[in-house]
C-alpha cells in the first residue's frame, strides 16, 4: 500500500511537470483564424490575445458583413487555441488514469 502510494505522487509530480510545461509551449504558439475566403484573419496568441487582425479592403465596403467576419475569424482562431490547449494538456498526462469525466487542466 504504502508502495502503491508513493509511486502514485511520483505519478502526480510528472504530470504536474508534464501540464506546467505544456502551458509554457502552448502561450509561445500563435495560431490564426479566418473567414471570408481569407478576407479577414485574427492571429492569437496561446493565451488567447490578440496579435494581428487583417482586413481585406473589399470587405470594408459592406461594414455589417466584416462585422461579422471579424467575429467569425476570431471564434476560429479561438477554436483552434481550444484544440491544441486540449491536445498537448492530453499528452501531459498521458499514462496517467484520469477518474471518468475529469478535464484538464481544473
Amino acid at each position: 500500500m504504502r508502495g502503491n502510494i508513493a509511486q502514485l505522487m511520483q505519478q502526480a509530480q510528472k504530470m504536474q511537470e508534464n501540464m506546467q510545461r505544456a502551458q509554457e509551449e502552448l502561450a509561445n504558439i500563435e495560431v490564426t483564424g479566418g473567414a471570408g475566403g481569407g478576407m479577414v484573419s485574427v492571429t492569437l496568441s496561446g493565451r488567447m490575445e490578440c496579435r494581428k487582425v487583417r482586413i481585406d479592403p473589399s470587405a470594408l465596403a459592406d461594414p455589417e458583413m466584416a462585422e461579422d467576419l471579424m467575429a467569425a475569424a476570431f471564434n476560429d482562431a479561438v477554436n483552434k487555441v481550444n484544440a491544441e490547449s486540449q491536445e498537448r494538456m492530453a499528452a501531459a498526462t498521458a499514462g496517467m488514469a484520469m477518474p471518468p469525466g475529469m478535464k484538464m487542466p481544473f
